[in-house]
């Protein structure tokens, strides 16, 4: 077998099911950020229901065009999984029983004190010459099966809780020596200024810098952009990206840099407000205590997090907040100065250094011709101040999106006010 680098590869997901939309396909985004790491490029992504014809095909194509095919899904024990059998005649190879899966599959039933039925036997039926993957997730192992000429066809389970952690602590470890580099990104996230404001401040230079890459990209409140490099190793790559973020520290974006590689602004804040020592409040309406959330799933959150109130109808903003009933009267409950209200007085009922309410119309009723479906007001406070901004969003936007969208742009603001 030749000795050959992996440059490109293409994710090919088996599934009636994916086609036709009853399973949303996550595993080739996961994928394509794995094989990314590993420095090879994802070139096609595609999908292809349970038939051996359709399948022999894309995997003959595929392989034609890449170093690299990683499949996902067909691997289990009824009639329409597939994609061992059909993977095998493309190669030309028979199929035969593997004693070593066959006795784990046997284990995994008798460990969860369920019977085996004979049919999934089928698999622990592999292609000859296949190097197989112990699944230790499920009962399907995965495989790969290597050409004369180099090139890989790695088989993969569907379900993302076997495929992750297999691809992971296997099937990374067997790749890796045919790789000949790494990707490595590093992400710096801004708020306070737009994407098209944020390509004008950077330098052209750095914007057309082929290694490490540069790439600004849009998302609800904010824009992250993103450094990837390409090296021989891990430590060299991080060493260009680092460079470049000392350039992008540099120019007029610094100031609104909030984070670097944040997983969430909910994580960011949590993490700023421990540095200050400060704790945090939240007055919901139309968010429903979706913001309280966020920042509870962060991990330290008890330290920051004193509590919050989800105060949907007019009578508990009164109750419960104390929030004027002449000014709900004067302006409506959905409105600027009660959402300042909602704010300034949760620092009062928690005691805290920071409150964040929002008060507005998720839809789909509701609304008023001033303030339509899709009106939030998103009120952020500390003792010395309250900002308030006014949230518009498309009357069409669904319910769900709404409510995520405005809690984003809450703890984005609870972000700049305590920055600043």
């Amino acid at each position: 077998m030749q000795n050959r680098f992996l440059r490109r590869a293409e994710i090919l997901c088996v599934g009636t099911e994916l086609l036709i939309g009853d399973i949303v396909n996550t595993n080739a985004a996961y994928l394509s950020k794995r094989l990314a790491a590993l420095g090879i490029g994802v070139y096609r992504q595609s999908v292809v229901g349970d038939n051996p014809e359709r399948l022999a095909e894309d995997l003959r194509a595929a392989l034609d065009r890449a170093d690299l095919v990683v499949t996902s899904g067909g691997l289990g024990p009824t009639m329409d999984d597939l994609t061992k059998e059909t993977a095998a005649r493309v190669f030309g190879r028979s199929m035969e029983m593997h004693t070593a899966s066959l006795e784990r599959i046997r284990q995994y039933f008798r460990s969860s004190n369920r019977k085996m039925t004979p049919n999934n036997e089928k698999q622990a039926m592999m292609p000859t010459g296949a190097v197989v993957f112990p699944n230790d997730y499920g009962t399907a192992p995965a495989l790969a099966l290597e050409r004369e000429d180099g090139k890989i066809l790695v088989m993969l389970p569907g379900p993302p809780r076997e495929l992750e952690p297999l691809f992971r602590e296997q099937v990374e470890p067997y790749l890796q020596p045919r790789c000949n580099a790494v990707l490595f990104s590093r992400n710096l996230h801004i708020i306070g200024m737009g994407e098209s404001a944020v390509e004008a401040a950077l330098p052209r230079e750095l914007l057309d810098s082929s290694n490490p890459t540069l790439a600004p990209y849009c998302a609800p409140g904010e824009v992250r952009l993103r450094i990837t490099a390409k090296a021989a190793s891990s430590a060299e790559a991080a060493r260009l990206c680092e460079g470049m973020i000392r350039r992008i520290q540099e120019t007029p974006i610094a100031p609104y840099i909030y984070a670097v590689d944040t997983p969430s602004p909910e994580a960011a804040l949590v993490q700023l407000l421990l540095q200050k020592q400060m704790t945090v409040a939240t007055a919901e309406s139309c968010t429903g205590g979706l913001i309280a959330k966020r920042l509870t799933d962060i991990s330290g959150c008890s330290a920051v997090v004193a509590g919050g109130a989800v105060t949907y109808q007019t009578r508990e903003k009164i109750a419960v907040l104390g929030v004027p009933a002449p000014l709900i009267e004067e302006h409506t409950v959905v409105s600027e100065p009660v959402a300042r209200s909602m704010a300034q007085n949760a620092l009062r009922v928690f005691d805290t250094d920071l409150a964040i309410a929002t008060t507005g119309y998720a839809g789909p009723g509701g609304g008023t011709e001033q303030d339509p479906v899709g009106t939030v007001y998103i009120a952020v406070a500390t003792k010395n101040e309250c900002r308030c901004h006014r949230l518009s969003l498309s009357p069409k936007r669904d319910r769900a999106y709404i409510r995520d969208v405005a809690a984003t742009n809450a703890i984005l603001d609870a972000l700049q006010l305590v920055r600043k």
